[in-house]
């Protein structure tokens, strides 16, 4: 009977949320900007299926929600009541549209189950393949296909992956290596593949995987006290399940913890009509990059494996194949490429990845299938790169007018820069030492390290403050920790698109996998290549640009400093920052090497480092004679002494700046660090001051301090001592002013640390201006372009910014020292308690790598806000460890300053975060 018509709102049942997307037949409920509701990759398979420029050959599916996990945890495990019902009607479309029926015995349809974050994460489930497939079924699939053998083929990957990843993993079965129900399978293979002297999976018969899948399903409930499930719904079930099971599994959690990425996010699930690569010689599975992801290079590249499925490309079990000339290594390159096996696929997949990349405007990586000769796309996303790629490909789009620079810009992660400046193995040591092994370059730079084994050992040595490298057949998730610790990565097996090569390749590691000829044995904890054996704990070297492996620690220098790609994607970023760079440098080659990078000036010249590096013992020793000094003579006869040293290296940094802004930090030597320990040195320094070995005794324990950080330093030395100060000085200034008679432009900056009153500015000011009044009479120069301000690095100077601006000229945070006294942590003690407060989110973030911007952030706004109120156009900047890291970059930026101080090797870092903060 129909519904009459009403003015009032209907009072029926709401429509229930929508909960399953699907996809395929050139239709798609969902598109690639609903990331956050159905994963990267549940959004890029309804791009690829129904977006009107794609319409893709992509097998049908569907999705299951983000939004459904979060609720399965919220509800205990329990899934939402409507679920159940619309993935059956997804499942009777994807039926309709293949005309097979899931779990029919005739003509079955089978499925592969898959996790699907928003980003992608390799600690999370592996896929299951196959699944539907039952004894009753599997009948069906002969009759259909006439080929036993691929049937059997296919049972036996299910049962492996199911029994692995839903009845072991996702229960959350701990086992000890090589003991978990996978490697117990493939030892039962193992065994079948010697017995019959074959080497490879695809010489197995038709009989001897009908075998194989009864000794597994014997295995599987021997181990795990289960039977193997034989319907096809329970199969289905307990893959959805295990999906939302490994979004808070061991590897998962430790992933996003590496990476950063929310716990709050939850996965979809991705159920997709399966396709087989492992149907015969017509057949076969790959995964590709629409550009290089290992160099940038604008080469479609990739790897395929004739009759295969796709987990056999990414585990390694055989060495893929290159699809065409461009990925040919020494590894592969006496294989046949897939341009020349199957060239219609070949030229179809190339017009593929071409459409893709400008769809989407960046690099893909693309898993593709090929049965019995038909071409399918299993998945689209973003490919992962390293730095190195990371930054051509930027530069490359723009040049190409695919992107515009701030998008480039964007695109490339601070930390990737790093890579770019990646410790290398020195070349002419490499040139002469022959390696032990080759495999495939995975990831970038060089490293050095013990060989470790297994995951577990790695994280402890690491914790010992030793260097180690990983070293596996293959990686898999549940070595994420210890990958993580490692210097680098070495594999047995696996392509450049397996697990290790994955990961490393995401987080800039250096990595060679699919090193055919290293044997591992975790029994005896030894590898062996040819005659060469190793053992764990001795050293080995990697190469991760040219897949090169020694059998010993070879020195390691910087990479090269003339990058031309890096400077012109630099330059990219220099157009769109606000922010300054300036750099801390101490000496004339570390304010060139900064110079190289970038900097635009100095920012913290510490006067004290010179007495710390190589030829500083003569200077130390006029220094430690001036620390002991008992009177003002002796005090002022040492400072005659150290005057030319500290004027000869002030004068060499300025000239290396070329005109740009130095700012030098008064002398603020931590005094009892720089008393001699040794007898020899003790007797001598009681020589040069002619007093007795018992009276520089009674001097040096005048000179300890209960919190030497808290105590005589910094201002309150020139107080006391002015005659530091006029020293100080005195060197600055003349150093500028020789500078300038020889016709250089030079920009001193002075300034005074430690303060927390504008008392000791005045005073310290009085004496410097003084200073300055008589060099430039003595040199003839009618004004010295000088800058005299401070370092707020104290609670209370911040607060005080409004007076203490009315005689400083500029401000510098000194934030290390700011949060130390802020937060009341000693920076050298905190290792004791800071990893728990982090651990248990009691602090977001180590307040020494990243501004606390809740605490000591709103010192320096209120710092700043006093600071210009007094003195308008106050030069603002920072000069702590903050200064080169990208997030305090970005609040820095936010919070009004003129420039950011770091390292010179975080200088390319901060141009970058610097442009980054300004586009967000």
């Amino acid at each position: 009977m129909p519904e009459k018509k009403s003015s009032k709102k209907s009072t029926g049942a709401p429509k229930s949320k929508k909960m399953v997307y699907f996809f395929g037949d050139g239709k798609a409920d969902g598109k690639s900007e609903m990331k956050d509701l159905l994963g990267g990759k549940g959004a890029n398979l309804a791009e690829m299926a129904g977006h009107k420029n794609l319409k893709l050959p992509v097998p049908p599916g569907f999705t299951i929600t983000t939004e459904v996990c979060t609720e399965y945890y919220k509800n205990k495990g329990k899934y939402p009541s409507v679920l159940k019902g619309q993935v059956q009607d997804a499942l009777k479309k994807i039926e309709k549209i293949m005309d097979k029926g899931f779990g029919d015995e005739k003509d079955p349809l089978l499925v592969s189950v898959r996790s699907g974050a928003r980003k992608s994460m390799p600690g999370m489930m592996e896929t299951v393949l196959n699944v539907g497939l039952t004894t009753k079924t599997i009948e069906g699939i002969i009759a259909q296909t006439g080929n036993e053998r691929f049937a059997y083929d296919s049972y036996r990957r299910l049962i492996t992956m199911y029994s692995d990843v839903v009845m072991e993993k996702a229960q959350g079965i701990e086992t000890e290596e090589g003991k978990g129900i996978r490697a117990q399978l493939e030892k039962i293979m193992a065994a079948k593949k010697k017995e019959r002297g074959i080497t490879l999976d695809t010489d197995l018969t038709s009989e001897d995987l009908k075998e194989l899948c009864k000794a597994y399903k014997e295995k599987v409930k021997e181990v795990l006290g289960k039977q193997f499930p034989d319907d096809p719904y329970e199969q289905l079930w307990g893959g959805i399940g295990a999906v939302f099971a490994s979004w808070n599994g061991k590897r998962a959690i430790s992933y996003r913890k590496i990476e950063g990425i929310p716990h709050e996010w939850g996965t979809a699930v991705n159920v997709q009509s399966m396709v087989f690569g492992n149907m015969g010689e017509d057949s076969a599975t790959g995964v590709a990059f629409t550009r290089n992801p290992g160099n940038g290079d604008k080469n479609f590249y990739g790897e395929y494996l004739i009759n295969a499925q796709g987990e056999d490309v990414v585990a390694g079990i055989r060495t893929p194949a290159p699809i065409n000339k461009a990925s040919q290594s020494d590894h592969n390159k006496g294989q046949k490429m897939l341009q020349e096996a199957m060239p219609a696929i070949y030229k179809q997949l190339d017009a593929i990845e071409k459409k893709l990349e400008k769809h989407y405007r960046d690099m893909q990586d693309i898993e593709f299938t090929i049965e019995k000769g038909k071409l399918y796309l299993l998945q689209t996303r973003i490919g992962k790169r390293n730095g190195p790629a990371a930054v051509k490909m930027a530069v490359d789009m723009v040049k190409e007018k695919l992107i515009k620079p701030e998008e480039a810009i964007k695109r490339v992660r601070p930390e990737q820069l790093d890579e770019l400046l990646h410790p290398i193995i020195d070349p002419k040591v490499e040139k002469e030492i022959k390696p032990m092994a080759k495999g495939l370059p995975a990831g970038p730079g060089g490293a050095v390290g013990l060989i470790v084994l297994d995951a577990e050992t790695a994280v402890e040595w690491k914790k010992e403050g030793k260097k180690v490298i990983l070293v596996r057949e293959e990686t898999n998730p549940e070595d994420i920790e210890g990958m993580r610790a490692s210097e680098g990565i070495l594999t047995a097996r696996g392509g450049m698109t397996s697990h290790a090569a994955l990961v490393a390749r995401g987080w800039g590691m250096c990595c060679v996998v699919g090193c055919g000829e290293l044997e591992i044995d975790t029994k005896a904890r030894t590898i062996k290549v040819g005659d060469i054996a190793l053992k764990e704990g001795d050293w080995i070297t990697v190469n991760g640009t040219k897949g090169t492996v020694y059998a010993q620690a070879l020195p390691m220098i910087s990479a090269s400093e003339e990058n031309m790609i890096l400077k012109s994607f630099l330059i990219l970023c220099d157009k769109v920052r606000k922010l300054k760079i300036r750099t801390n440098a101490d000496t004339p080659s570390d304010a060139k090497r900064a110079r190289d990078f970038g900097a635009e000036g100095i920012g913290l010249f510490r006067m004290e480092h010179m007495f710390y590096g190589k030829g500083a013992e003569e200077p130390l020793f006029k220094l430690r004679k001036m620390i002991v000094a008992g009177t003002e003579v002796e005090r002022q006869n040492a400072l005659d002494e150290l005057f030319p040293f500290v004027k000869k290296d002030i004068k060499g940094t300025l000239a290396a700046m070329e005109g740009l802004p130095v700012t030098i930090r008064l002398l603020d030597p931590p005094l009892h660090e720089f008393v001699p320990h040794q007898e020899d040195q003790l007797e001598e320094l009681a020589r040069s001051l002619s007093i007795s070995r018992a009276e520089l005794d009674k001097r040096t324990s005048g000179l300890r301090e209960s919190n030497p950080m808290m105590g005589h330093r910094g201002v309150r030395l020139g107080i006391t001592y002015p005659e530091i100060t006029r020293m100080s000085a005195k060197a600055i200034l003349e150093a500028s002013a020789e500078l300038l008679k020889e016709g250089k432009k030079v920009f001193p900056e002075i300034m005074i640390p430690v303060v927390v009153t504008e008392k000791e500015v005045s005073q310290q000011k009085a004496i410097i201006e003084e200073v300055c009044a008589e060099v430039t009479a003595k040199y003839g120069i009618k004004k010295m372009p000088l800058m005299i301000g401070t370092m707020i690095e104290t609670p209370r100077a911040a607060l005080m910014s409004d007076k203490i601006a009315l005689v400083a000229e500029f401000f510098s945070f000194g934030t290390n020292d700011l949060t130390q006294m802020g937060f009341g942590f000693s920076r050298d003690d905190i290792g004791a308690f800071l990893p728990e407060y982090i651990e248990k989110k009691i602090l977001p973030d180590d307040p020494f790598q990243t501004i606390d911007k809740a605490g000591i952030g709103q010192l320096i706004k209120i710092s700043i806000e006093l600071g210009r109120k007094a003195r308008k156009g106050l030069k603002i900047g920072i000069c702590g460890e903050h200064g080169g890291e990208a997030k305090s970059i970005s609040f820095c930026y936010e919070s009004g300053m003129d420039y950011v101080s770091c390292s010179p090797f975080r200088v390319p870092i901060a141009r970058l975060a610097a442009a980054q903060a300004v586009l967000k």
